[in-house]
């Protein structure tokens, strides 16, 4: 299950040590990390992490596929955990020391900036290869974070980024050696964290207001309560 720790001003999320897929547990668990990290003073900011070959392997597929009754309710969580790290009021990094496909690339996306491993792992969205389609929601986060030829490429191919691609695409900011991934991260994160409060909040939001609303619309129900849709509330 994640984890949270601290370096100096910087707030450090581990996702596990395993696949990292989105379980409702595992949605339920970051979004009360999350909930500490709120309540913290600044300066602070926040670096997502993983342990292992994975940084996240996208939505827990088997879970779904036994709870279908509860499909919506499932969407509309993973979304919501999207919305709230695009908006946080802190910069925020994601140091990819293995594999994001699917939904864990689109976390990635979420975050301010992303630091890579260089010689090993892959970035990916395969939804076209795997016969599932974008939600609307997703769709929006996508395009809304990286340019159009490389989300149209992303999107419809289904290509998998090793590290330098991924640099030179501009989907990540960072290519580092394993090592260096984390402390890289925590470093651009560190500089930054003074940065932390509502200011910096109400400029994501107003940024991002577009795709916060897609991802916050349902795709089957239309608009929803987002204060009551949060898991862990």
């Amino acid at each position: 299950m994640p984890t949270l720790d601290r370096v100096n001003d910087v707030f450090v999320l581990d996702l596990g040590g395993g696949e990292n897929r989105f379980h409702p547990d595992w949605i339920t668990s970051i979004n009360t990390l999350l909930d500490e990290v709120d309540k913290a003073n600044a300066p602070r900011a926040l670096v997502t992490t993983a342990t292992g070959k994975f940084f996240s392997n996208g939505l827990d597929l088997d879970w779904l596929s036994a709870h279908t009754d509860q499909s919506d309710y499932y969407v509309d969580a993973v979304q919501d955990l999207l919305a709230r790290i695009l908006t946080l009021p802190m910069v925020t990094v994601a140091a990819l020391q293995g594999h994001a496909f699917a939904a864990g690339a689109m976390l990635s996306l979420a975050h301010d900036f992303r630091v890579i491993r260089a010689d090993r792992g892959y970035w990916c969205l395969p939804e076209a290869e795997i016969g599932i389609p974008f939600t609307v929601g997703m769709s929006a986060l996508i395009q809304a974070r990286l340019g159009p030829q490389v989300a149209h490429e992303a999107m419809i191919t289904a290509r998998r980024y090793g590290g330098q691609d991924a640099l030179t695409a501009g989907i990540v900011d960072r290519a580092e050696e394993e090592q260096a991934v984390r402390e890289t991260a925590i470093g651009i994160a560190q500089i930054q964290s003074g940065k932390a409060g509502p200011t910096l909040g109400t400029v994501k939001a107003r940024m991002y207001a577009p795709t916060v609303q897609a991802l916050r619309l349902s795709d089957t129900r239309g608009p929803r309560d987002t204060a009551s849709s949060h898991p862990h509330r």
